[in-house]
């Protein structure tokens, strides 16, 4: 196995082979394993594991592009076609690109509020934006973007244009967050995306967005929030599962892990929700599955 595995991988698996070792000894002596070290016995299992994973995909993927250019597969007719379009592929060629997905859609998500220096109470967000991302292909197929007028502290600050460039003329006379979320819900239903048998998970980076700035928002003005917006995909948790590392610096040390160039202007909702989708993408292609990292409300 080390004979076509990187020394990483191979020192992956020993160590991991050490930390079971470990368990299995305690075990036998009758001592209890103590709660932090099992703690990070088990991050470090799953990251692992979720490392060998991609190499091993990323393998197999380019050995089957390998033979795909030299028409290795050819006759094998429509019973080859039909098992992959079974597993959600269109053709062998979309089968050496992505792995499928557990939805059918990925909604990316990132707001832009208020803010200064210190911090202004409450937030309210002044950009709405949401990518549709295609979780076979990965690809955008629909864009929702709207800007919203913030009623609180209708005034942006100096530090919160110099943040986000978003000037005071892009809010003024904009819908309220109430008009924004029902344009929301019918675009979710034009794009079929209420239906019970389309699978569709938000996408953010960070647990922020949806689980303090939204809520606290529609609780502060007294308004209901829906239903799939309660359940999400923290990218910096998939990032950390699939690399090993957390990105502390969010989006710039994710691209820089990947070696992606940066998409248009920090800290612009639609631009990092571009970044969101291109992360996405590259992992995607390494073989990782994207899955819920929030916690039921």
């Amino acid at each position: 196995m080390c004979v076509w595995m990187d020394r990483v991988e191979c020192l992956y698996l020993l160590y991991m082979r050490l930390i079971f070792n470990y368990l299995l000894i305690w075990s036998l002596i009758g001592l209890s394993v103590p709660d932090a070290a099992r703690s990070s016995m088990v991050v470090f299992v799953h990251t692992a594991r979720a490392r060998l994973r991609l190499t091993l995909l990323s393998r197999v993927r380019n050995t089957l592009h390998f033979l795909l250019q030299f028409g290795v597969f050819q006759g094998y007719g429509s019973t080859t076609t039909g098992k992959l379009a079974s597993h959600g592929f269109a053709s062998m060629a979309a089968m050496s690109s992505f792995p499928p997905q557990r939805y059918h859609y990925f909604l990316v998500l990132d707001f832009e509020a208020t803010c200064d220096k210190p911090q202004i109470h409450p937030q309210e967000i002044i950009e709405f934006p949401i990518l549709k991302l295609n979780g076979r292909t990965m690809e955008i197929e629909s864009t929702f973007h709207m800007y919203v007028q913030p009623v609180v502290h209708p005034q942006l600050t100096p530090f919160c244009t110099e943040l986000t460039g978003i000037i005071q003329a892009m809010v003024d006379g904009q819908p309220s967050l109430q008009q924004v979320l029902e344009r929301v819900d019918e675009w979710m239903a034009k794009e079929g995306l209420l239906d019970p048998s389309v699978k569709s998970i938000f996408v953010t980076c960070g647990d922020w967005d949806l689980k303090v700035m939204l809520p606290g928002q529609c609780q502060y003005l007294g308004l209901p929030v829906a239903d799939y917006f309660k359940q999400w995909i923290n990218l910096k948790k998939a990032y950390s599962f699939a690399m090993g590392s957390w990105p502390k610096n969010g989006l710039l040390d994710m691209n820089k892990g990947l070696n992606l160039q940066h998409i248009g202007r920090p800290h612009s909702g639609i631009d990092d929700c571009k970044n969101i989708a291109n992360i996405m993408k590259t992992l995607a292609h390494r073989g990782f599955i994207f899955k819920q990292t929030s916690k039921p409300f």
